[in-house]
């Protein structure tokens, strides 16, 4: 019989730009697929609301826009220090970095990685692929790339977890993952669910 847990869980999703609804959606999902019965996955856009959060994700979107955003509100340092996990997809990778080669965007640095923000050209370029992915169980994992970055490179607290040609995309640091791709679309929560593992949730 399933042992289901009952511990309040609060994931926040940054909601100034993106597909924010998809990764409330992914989330939850995930959430349920973990045994998980009390949880709260909700849109953040101000620090106080950040800071009630387990974790957080940063979705994509446009990356200089969503750093001006996030500068804006006056979030940075909030986000800069939050102690949980952050999953960043896209736009939010570009966040996490860093190095990025775009000096309109101030990244967090969270994860150290530098970042090439249009690797894979413009919005016509946009292209789906089935990608192995070190460390996860089930076969390939269908990766959606929209106006998708990539990293150039990576330090040695970095774990690869998957690359193209490109380069790559798919990593995780400590606490915190992120993708070039967009892993809230298509229900495969694999790794929403590795990254609830990681953060003790």
């Amino acid at each position: 019989m399933r042992c289901f847990r009952t511990v309040d869980v609060k994931i926040g999703v940054l909601a100034l730009q993106g597909d924010v609804s998809e990764h409330v959606e992914a989330f939850g999902i995930a959430l349920k697929r973990t045994g998980h019965t009390s949880f709260s996955v909700f849109p953040v856009k101000r620090a106080e609301e950040i800071a009630q959060c387990n974790a957080l994700a940063i979705p994509g979107g446009e990356s200089t826009t969503i750093s001006r955003l996030i500068e804006k509100n006056n979030i940075y340092d909030t986000l800069r220090t939050f102690p949980g996990g952050i999953f960043a997809t896209c736009a939010g990778m570009v966040l996490m970095a860093r190095h990025v080669d775009d000096p309109r965007v101030h990244t967090l640095d969270l994860i150290d990685i530098t970042v090439d923000r249009n690797a894979f050209g413009r919005q016509r370029e946009s292209f789906e692929a089935d990608l192995v992915m070190d460390g996860i169980d089930g076969g390939p994992f269908h990766s959606v790339f929209i106006r998708a970055p990539v990293a150039t490179g990576a330090g040695n607290g970095v774990h690869v977890l998957a690359r193209t040609e490109q380069g790559i995309v798919a990593m995780e640091e400590g606490k915190h993952m992120a993708f070039a791709f967009h892993p809230e679309l298509g229900g495969d929560t694999r790794l929403h669910e590795r990254f609830l593992k990681k953060n003790g949730i």
